[in-house]
């Protein structure tokens, strides 16, 4: 999934509005507690500081500030365990054909909607062919449902239904794939495949405001710009939530908050790590560092001048000293990456030959490119709004561009809340971007991201080898030569350079010593419903 790469940039909107509202008599923090019923802070309450999400709708969602909430309120035939393995979540249990295509699903008779409603196979065939509609215009539908016989018919219109999922009665639902695919369970526990209500979707075209979810919390208040409130749901099947959950949105500095015991967990920025990591300071033992698989890019667009020529990709690459900018910029919270697979994911290679720094090469390169008399001006889109700074790290990546290739290179800003969907159409010659991987496989990052046509190949890459190993490492049962396709095809991207790898991410986080069993996973996504607090 796309990364929330805007954290930065909401934190500095945060103090904007603290100070704003502090000015006007209307301090939204303070708003917010007044407006919780049970009371803020109490033994019952995990308060939480965020900017809220984008959408709630699971079809459409794609990037971290909705899948928060999401991952919370709705859920699907599976999800991931503590090692990221797929285990059963509304089905509880399946069943795999012979030859790898068909799985059967018996769904838990346990389960039902928020409402109380039981849950049906009817329903997720509702909920499937509601996400390939093109009207639900999703841009997640391709990419984690397009396996399915049949989903391609609905998502071109040719179809309203998908001939690959059947309701065999109300309990029982099967789904027939194209090929035998190792990673197609774990497509399944993305929210595109989770499940929603069709009386709810229908109720009107802002349903999602009020879900009406199957996930272990409901969604009980949504005060825009000020809070979200999230309570346990007393008909989930799993391990049900022990506390409630306040989001309290954009409420100010969130460190500040988090130093006055206002909210209990927060995420550490460069600014405040050094405070967070010294020994003898009063949040050393409150620090956790979760690993996330991530991957933070620079990408070229190969369809505009001048990154339609690799020699200049690769010149670009070559120029940037990223060793430098993780440890003196981002204070080494990051690790370098020079390849697409992040380390400890599976497929991970150190072996891989990078594009390192050498700025020697990178001006060579460029004289032998077909830019070589001189490089046309280039903008980089990223996600921010005008009057705010841009991120130090690419101030820093591009002075190297000047310097070392003398490079004229602008940056555009898009609104962070259109960003993410909108990139593929809008992007210039460059742009950032950051994606966490949605399940632990390779084929989630180089299919989904270098796959020639893809919904998030915003580099507009294609290659024909890479795609023939991609196909190929799709359908091996081998886990080994599969890995061999993987790592083949990710050489082939680092050569290529539709993208400039930078950093592979980790999670700081501190937490309050009330707080017992919050965690991140490494896609980035906690689960809620374990948390308990002491009182």
């Amino acid at each position: 999934m796309i990364g929330n790469q805007t954290f930065k940039l909401f934190s500095i909107l945060a103090v904007i509005v603290f100070i704003i509202s502090s000015l006007t008599g209307c301090i939204p923090l303070q708003q917010a507690i007044e407006d919780i019923d049970s009371g803020s802070g109490t033994s019952g309450t995990l308060d939480l500081w965020d900017s809220g999400p984008l959408t709630l709708d699971p079809a459409i969602s794609s990037e971290m500030s909705s899948h928060l909430y999401v991952m919370q309120i709705f859920s699907g035939l599976v999800r991931f365990d503590s090692e990221l393995k797929p285990v059963p979540d509304l089905a509880e249990r399946w069943e795999i054909s012979a030859d790898g295509r068909t799985y059967t699903f018996y769904l838990r008779k346990d389960a039902k909607f928020q409402d109380g409603r039981k849950i049906s196979a009817a329903d997720f065939k509702y909920s499937f062919e509601r996400t390939c509609n093109p009207a639900t215009r999703s841009q997640t539908a391709s990419t984690y449902l397009n396996d399915i016989v049949g989903a391609g018919d609905v998502m071109s219109g040719k179809s309203a239904t998908i001939s690959g999922v059947e309701a065999i009665d109300g309990q029982t639902l099967a789904i027939t794939i194209d090929a035998p695919k190792s990673y197609f369970l774990s497509k399944l526990a993305y929210p595109t495949a989770f499940l929603v209500d069709k009386k709810n979707v229908q109720s009107g075209s802002d349903w999602w405001h009020k879900p009406n979810g199957t996930g272990a919390y409901k969604l009980t208040k949504w005060t825009d710009g000020s809070l979200i409130v999230l309570q346990p749901n007393q008909y989930f099947y799993g391990q049900k939530a022990a506390v409630q959950v306040v989001f309290h949105l954009l409420a100010g500095n969130p460190m500040s908050l988090y130093e006055t015991g206002k909210i209990d967990v927060v995420e550490i920025s460069k600014s405040y790590i050094d405070r967070a990591k010294d020994e003898i300071g009063p949040f050393y033992d409150q620090l956790h560092i979760f690993p996330e698989f991530s991957l933070q890019y620079i990408g070229f667009n190969t369809g505009k001048p001048p990154f339609d020529d690799p020699l200049v990709r690769q010149a670009f690459c070559l120029a940037v000293n990223k060793e430098r900018i993780v440890k003196i910029i981002q204070k080494d919270m990051v690790s370098t990456a020079n390849g697409i697979i992040p380390a400890g994911m599976p497929g991970y290679t150190k072996d891989l030959k990078g594009l390192s720094y050498d700025p020697v090469k990178a001006r060579e390169l460029l004289a032998k490119s077909k830019y070589s008399s001189g490089l046309p001006h280039v903008t980089v889109t990223v996600a921010g709004w005008g009057g705010v700074d841009v991120e130090d790290y690419l101030g820093a990546v591009i002075q190297d561009w000047k310097q070392n290739l003398g490079a004229d290179v602008s940056v555009r800003l898009l609104e962070p809340n259109t960003f993410h969907y909108n990139l593929l159409e809008e992007a210039d010659e460059m742009f950032a971007l950051g994606w966490i991987a949605d399940y632990p496989d390779p084929q989630n990052f180089l299919y989904t991201l270098f796959y020639s046509g893809t919904e998030y190949n915003c580099s507009h890459f294609s290659n024909r080898e890479l795609d023939a190993l991609l196909d190929k490492a799709a359908v091996e049962a081998d886990y080994a030569k599969r890995t061999v396709l993987y790592r083949q095809a990710e050489q082939i991207v680092v050569d290529q350079a539709p993208v400039m790898p930078l950093w592979f991410g980790k999670n700081y986080i501190l937490v309050n010593h009330r707080v017992q069993n919050y965690d991140i996973d490494p896609l980035g996504v906690p689960r809620l419903n374990l948390v308990t607090l002491d009182k």
